[in-house]
């Protein structure tokens, strides 16, 4: 079965819990815990290999090539981006395998997963084969040892290409005859098949706040509290929230799990926005968030200087209470 889907999803590819202290006897006289003054400052920072690759740059599309990257730039953890995993690879559990000796070898933990699929259509075959896609990633993600995975609903796919869709400011009509609200039921629907796969494999789905019905905070809050599971959450992407990103992003910060920050040196290539990264940390620290922070670079700036000055300002914006 793990083979057949590992197989689905090459050619898919291709087109909170009491604290343990509070169960420990009140008469022990020893800290569960090392004292505070030892504990870890800031938030664990990763990299995306988005922020190498970003879909153009062929010499860095190699996974292996990323993670070393990662760990020549002083990174804590990396993200992969499934798009960057060729076809063979995707169906060679070996060499899935040799990635994260890799990054074992090297002290990096492979903390997060980012993938694509799409479940905003009424053509009930299309959400299934997305349905199965999905939890063939979810079972890469536990072959992996990652504990979370981005997901995101999909669009209408009305919009003639990307650069068009980021032009609209990823605002894009329904198809003809249908609405949003027909779409809600078919994203929650989907991500409800998918949760026994995900408990059984312990990896949590980060909605991401991405294009379609993850659009605005109230559109993503719906899908998650109507799913209604822990194992379905959110990942909060700081770049994709266009207008009062500070308000939104703290609306769907008690859900989040993953945090991808966006930066732009040299300018965006669909956009760009001069984010208050100190405040984005000061809400995530009021919402109790002590996770990983993502690196997605997404700027023209040569990735050998820009990628650098974007660990260095998310180190000092992101301080842990």
């Amino acid at each position: 079965m793990l083979k057949s889907r590992r197989q689905f999803l090459a050619t898919g590819a291709m087109t909170s819990l009491m604290p343990i202290s509070s169960v420990l006897s009140e008469d022990r006289e020893e800290a569960p815990f090392p004292p505070k003054s030892g504990a870890r400052r800031t938030h664990p920072i990763a990299i995306s290999t988005y922020s190498l690759w970003r879909f153009r740059n062929k010499t860095l599309r190699d996974l292996d090539r990323c993670i070393d990257l990662a760990d020549e730039f002083g990174f804590d953890g990396i993200e992969l981006l499934l798009y960057q995993i060729e076809q063979n690879d995707l169906l060679s559990r070996s060499r899935l395998m040799a990635y994260k000796r890799r990054a074992q070898r090297l002290g990096l933990p492979i903390m997060g997963l980012s993938t694509h699929q799409g479940f905003v259509t009424p053509d009930r075959q299309k959400r299934a084969f997305n349905i199965d896609r999905t939890i063939a990633q979810i079972e890469m993600a536990y072959d992996l040892g990652i504990p979370v995975m981005r997901v995101n609903t999909g669009t209408w796919g009305t919009s003639k290409d990307f650069d068009e869709l980021m032009a609209n400011r990823g605002i894009e009509p329904p198809l003809a005859g249908y609405t949003d609200e027909d779409a809600y039921p078919w994203v929650i629907e989907a991500f409800e098949k998918c949760l026994p796969t995900a408990e059984r494999c312990g990896v949590v789905l980060g909605l991401e706040n991405h294009w379609g019905l993850g659009l605005t905070p109230e559109g993503i809050l719906r899908i998650v509290k109507a799913v209604d599971s822990p194992w379905v959450q959110i990942t909060a992407d700081t770049g994709n929230f266009l207008e009062d990103p500070y308000d939104r992003l703290a609306k769907i910060a008690p859900h989040t799990v993953l945090v991808q920050a966006k930066t732009y040196f040299g300018g965006g290539q669909w956009y760009t926005l001069d984010l208050d990264y100190p405040r984005i940390g000061r809400i995530l620290n009021e919402h109790n968030y002590r996770g990983w922070i993502s690196l997605e670079f997404e700027g023209m700036e040569n990735y050998k200087t820009a990628i650098p000055k974007s660990l260095e300002l998310l180190r000092r914006s992101f301080p842990r209470n």
